[in-house]
This record gives structure tokens, C-alpha cells and sequence, in this order.
């Protein structure tokens, strides 16, 4: 996308005052929207303050838009340069969008371009007199009638050089001008003689009638028994559109409350009922600190050093050698799982 920007500061005009019917018209378009919602008609007012303007928008028009709707200027600016619909820079009385895409490009758009740039200039040129400015687009979407212009707020197509130069010298000379199609075609109808679609039985109803006709008698059962025939042929089981190899077969599940209340069962098994309803047998988990918790296997290895003589605990929390780790009175914090460390007093030195 090309980068738009506002005109040079010398074009720009020192002020822009909404006029009566500027005015009037943002009155209008404001009051389509619930209170608060009004930045919603800041396209309707930013179009119609670039006609205002001559068919351009000026930094202050932007500012005066963004002030009658109580926005910020710079969101007001994002859709003003965003939309290509805006003209950012001054352009002629007569603003021609020239389309250069592939389908007109086909039908002679070329030509078209070096009539423009003959008589007007460059892109974005205004005319000395300030009559005509021209810009390339993309498709404006009258691509049956292709070549194809449009000038101000109208389409002009099926352009030759020869049409399309009689088309600026009315338009600079303030003849009227035809609008549309240049050669009289009727909106995109064919130009010539219509050569598709001419088989009257297209439109008196006949081969409708006669199709209509075959599926009735389809739609009748079959007195020779064919229709009997086609339906036993038809395999009555669904086969898989590739080989099974490797697919889990599918079975309905045995024993479930569907298939119970399917035979006519109560959906629960009562058995089960009652088993899950005796409190004897309801599961009840045991802590570690209830008596009969069960004790974590040992193992022939003495979980401590085997102390020497006079050792005392280097920690009161320290356990015996032996003990099990279930059964000492120590911290649950896991050191009780570590190889505990005692102090032979006899084998110290001072």
C-alpha cells in the first residue's frame, strides 16, 4: 500500500468552517446513532467535508470533523489516510480514476492512460486551469464494460481514444456529457446481437415440464418389480470406504444401564446396590499415625553408623540404629530417611 500523506503545508488553507449544509447534513448523519456512539458518522462527515473543500481534504477540514464529533484528531486522521476514497492532496474539477487492471488492461486501457497523460500530465497533475487530475486504481468494478474511467462521482465506460478525447473536451468546455456506457450499450447487456441463450424452450416452460415429467415417473412404484429389485441390491450394512486393517471394531458395550433398561432391567444392578449401600464395607483409608497403618518395608542396612562407645545423638531428633523409619518419633520432614551422624567423644581432640 502506498504511503499517504497530507499535502504540503503551503497548500494547506488557514481554516475550514463547516458551511450551512455541511452543517445540517452532520445534524443528520449524528442522529442515526445513540448518544455517545456519534464518532460512528465520521466517514459521512469527512466525505462531505472533502466536497466541501473541492473535492479534497485539508489538514483543518480533518481537525473541524474530529472537533463536531468530539474525537481525538489523530483517530480522525487514521481514516481519513487509511480510506483511498479521501483525497489527501488538491485535485481537479474534474477528478478521473483511471482503472489499470487486468480487464481493462485487455480491452485497450493502455490507450486510455496515453490519452490521459497526454492531455492532462502525470498522476496527481492538476491542469494550469485546475480543470483535470487523474490517478491509477485498482478495479472499480465494471470490468464487462471495460475500458472504463471514473470522473467525480460517475462511471464513463467502454472508452476508445477517439469517444474518450470528445469526453474531456465536452467536460472542459461544459457540454453535457453522456453518462455510462460511451457506445449505448443498455447497463452490461450484450453491445451487438444476442448470440447465447436463444432456444425459445429455454423460456416457454418445455424442458422444465419435460424433466418434471421423468421425475414423476421415477417417483412411481414400479409395477415389474424393478424398484423391488434396486432396493435388495442395495447392501443393507455400511461398509467402511477403506480396508479395516488396523480399526478398532466397534461392539456395543456389555453391561452398561442402556443396555439393562434395553432388555427391560432396572438400569443398576441391585447386587451392586447393595453392596455399595452396607457400611461394613465402605473403603475407609488409614493414616500413617493410626494404629495398624502398615510399615514401610525395611531393609537389612542399618539406616545409622553403628555408634562407638560413649557416642551420644549429635540430635535429639536423631533415631536409633534399627528403628524404622515408621516407628521413630521424629520430624515428618524426611530427614528421618537420611543416614544419621553421631560423635564418638572418646576420639575427639581438643
Amino acid at each position: 500500500m502506498a504511503v499517504r500523506k497530507l499535502a504540503p503545508e503551503e497548500l494547506q488553507p488557514e481554516s475550514f468552517v463547516f458551511s450551512p449544509e455541511t452543517e445540517a447534513f452532520a445534524q443528520q448523519q449524528i442522529a442515526k446513532y445513540p448518544p455517545g456512539r456519534q464518532a460512528s458518522a465520521v466517514i459521512a462527515l469527512l466525505g462531505k467535508a472533502q466536497e466541501q473543500a473541492g473535492g479534497w481534504l485539508p489538514r483543518k477540514a480533518i481537525e473541524a470533523v474530529a472537533a463536531r464529533l468530539d474525537m481525538p484528531p489523530i483517530r480522525v486522521m487514521e481514516v481519513a489516510t487509511f480510506y483511498t476514497m479521501f483525497n489527501l492532496e488538491p485535485v481537479g474539477k474534474y477528478f478521473i480514476q483511471f482503472c489499470g487492471t487486468t480487464p481493462c488492461m485487455l480491452r485497450g486501457a493502455g490507450d486510455i492512460k496515453r490519452v490521459l497523460e497526454k492531455r492532462v500530465g502525470d498522476q496527481n497533475h492538476v491542469t494550469a486551469d485546475g480543470t483535470f487530475s487523474w490517478l491509477e486504481v485498482e478495479c472499480l468494478g465494471a470490468c464487462s464494460n471495460a475500458p472504463m474511467v471514473q470522473i467525480n462521482d460517475d462511471y464513463y465506460e467502454d472508452l476508445t481514444p477517439e469517444n474518450f478525447e470528445k469526453l474531456l473536451d465536452d467536460l472542459a468546455a461544459g457540454r453535457p456529457v453522456r453518462k455510462g456506457s460511451q457506445i449505448g450499450r443498455n447497463r452490461s447487456e450484450p453491445h451487438e446481437a444476442v448470440n447465447t441463450l436463444q432456444d425459445p424452450s429455454l423460456y416457454d416452460g418445455s424442458v422444465v415440464g419435460a424433466w418434471r415429467k421423468r421425475f414423476e415417473e421415477q417417483a412411481k412404484p414400479a409395477e415389474t418389480g424393478e424398484a423391488e429389485a434396486a432396493i435388495a441390491s442395495v447392501p443393507q450394512e455400511a461398509r467402511a470406504a477403506k480396508p479395516g486393517a488396523g480399526r478398532p471394531i466397534e461392539s456395543e458395550a456389555a453391561d452398561t444401564p442402556a443396555e439393562r433398561v434395553k432388555q427391560g432391567e432396572t438400569p443398576f444392578n441391585p447386587v451392586d446396590q447393595k453392596e455399595a449401600a452396607d457400611p461394613s464395607v465402605a473403603t475407609k483409608g488409614k493414616s500413617h499415625t493410626e494404629e495398624g497403618a502398615r510399615s514401610a518395608p525395611q531393609s537389612s542396612k542399618s539406616y545409622v553408623a553403628s555408634p562407638g562407645a560413649g557416642a551420644v545423638p549429635s540430635s535429639p531428633t536423631t533415631p536409633n540404629a534399627g528403628t524404622p523409619p515408621a516407628q521413630s518419633e521424629t520430624r515428618r520432614d524426611g530427614s528421618e530417611s537420611k543416614p544419621g551422624v553421631v560423635v564418638d567423644k572418646d576420639n575427639m581432640t581438643s
